[in-house]
């Protein structure tokens, strides 16, 4: 069967947690297949919830949401429901193993795959995210980048289309932020991912491919990270600040100088 162009296709999809307070407002919205949006606005605004909806952990109360071509529906999830992984702000909460390869073959013990794939894949995505050398460590051991680099392959492990990170690089340090965004980086290079990034990180949505802004339960903006952070008042109402690149570019041009070339560099 031929590829879906779109991940997600929404329609004047809304959610409330109670009745007359919507959390989300006839959101409609596409993502292509092979695609790395960023969802992005201040906190409240209803990303989380969002995350949650494309995950397929909650159902709108009205609208339709259609996952690589197919209403998810009480139905439809537990067949979509295996296309989709995410990775959370505290990674703690999603180890079950005892060990860090108990932990990735976990998802992959319902998938009725045999012992010898499942090692293999375990192997594979172990090498894929360089934590082989973890694989006999529990946990509670690691440090905060090489928990998220657990959950990860956890994630992948399970061969998912969809990978949706909701805040997942904010509670690591500088260097680790670094490492995980290399990793999205490689995993949109490689084009078998749509990734969705729950972000406040300035870095993450300027290496993305498309910024949508929330605000108040309702899409405010659909542009490009270079267009978001473009806008001193969408970026204000975002509690957002340009990546200092982008703001050493701006200063540069406002002193009628062009630093194109010093910015292209740092791609």
């Amino acid at each position: 069967m031929a590829a879906a162009e779109f991940a997600y296709e929404l329609k004047r999809a809304s959610f409330a947690y109670a009745p007359d307070t919507p959390v989300l407002d006839e959101v409609t919205l596409r993502i292509a297949s092979g695609s790395w949006v960023s969802l992005v606005g201040p906190n409240g605004c209803g990303k989380s919830t969002l995350a949650k909806l494309l995950g397929g952990l909650l159902a709108a109360n009205s609208g339709t949401v259609m996952v690589e071509g197919r209403e998810l529906t009480r139905e439809s999830v537990p067949e979509i429901r295996p296309r989709i992984g995410m990775v959370f702000q505290n990674p703690d909460n999603q180890f079950i193993g005892s060990t860090v390869e108990e932990d990735i073959a976990f998802g992959l013990e319902g998938r009725c795959l045999s012992r010898k794939e499942m090692r293999a894949r375990v192997k594979r995505y172990a090498e894929k995210l360089e934590i082989s050398h973890l694989l006999a460590k529990h946990p509670a051991e690691l440090s905060g980048g090489q928990k998220q680099r657990v959950a990860i392959a956890s994630i992948l492990a399970m061969k998912p289309g969809i990978v949706i990170f909701d805040e997942a690089s904010s509670m690591l340090d500088e260097r680790a932020r670094g490492e995980l965004l290399q990793i999205w980086q490689d995993m949109r290079r490689n084009g078998d991912y749509t990734l969705i990034s729950i972000t406040h990180d300035a870095e993450e949505i300027m290496a993305s491919d498309r910024a949508i802004v929330l605000r108040g339960g309702a899409i405010a903006a659909d542009k490009t990270p270079a267009e978001l952070f473009a806008d001193e008042e969408l970026l204000q109402a975002c509690r957002l600040i340009a990546p200092y690149r982008v703001r050493l570019l701006q200063e540069l041009r406002n002193r009628g100088m062009d630093g194109a070339g010093i910015i292209h560099g740092w791609h």
